[in-house]
């Protein structure tokens, strides 16, 4: 069984892997190991290793938005978990479904794309009706 009913993975996130992915060869494998242990921990099992926080502020509380920031890749060796890559994603409680929005590195960009997450799902945007 798998660990969420939907995962998806929209357009500008999978622009952000393609530029991670020359930089950071096992990030794709990681970004698997992610999904199937630390999501599947926090929002099945409550299990908080203190990795993975919800973004307040937004305008909109469906979907829930979270940041990764404990992120574990073999590509940066020496590093641990806190690597820098961050991963922010909406969590739809009720429909079980992920949507992987956004993936930087840390020393590229310091925070999230606010506008990326309000064009997404705010209510009355072109994506989020």
């Amino acid at each position: 069984m798998p660990a969420f009913r939907e995962l998806r993975r929209l357009p500008e996130f999978e622009r952000d892997l393609k530029g991670l992915r020359r930089r950071f060869r096992t990030l794709e494998e990681d970004l698997l190991t992610l999904i199937g242990a630390e999501l599947m921990l926090f929002h099945k099992l409550k299990v908080d290793n203190k990795g993975i926080f919800r973004i307040t502020g937004m305008p909109f509380d469906d979907p829930e938005i979270y940041k990764v920031k404990k992120f574990a890749c073999r590509a940066l060796k020496g590093r641990g978990a806190n690597t820098g890559l961050r991963l922010i994603y909406a969590y739809f409680r009720t429909e079980d479904r992920i949507d992987m929005v956004e993936l930087y590195f840390k020393a590229d960009k310091e925070n999230e794309d606010r506008d990326r997450l309000l064009g997404n799902y705010a209510k009355g945007s072109k994506k989020g009706e």
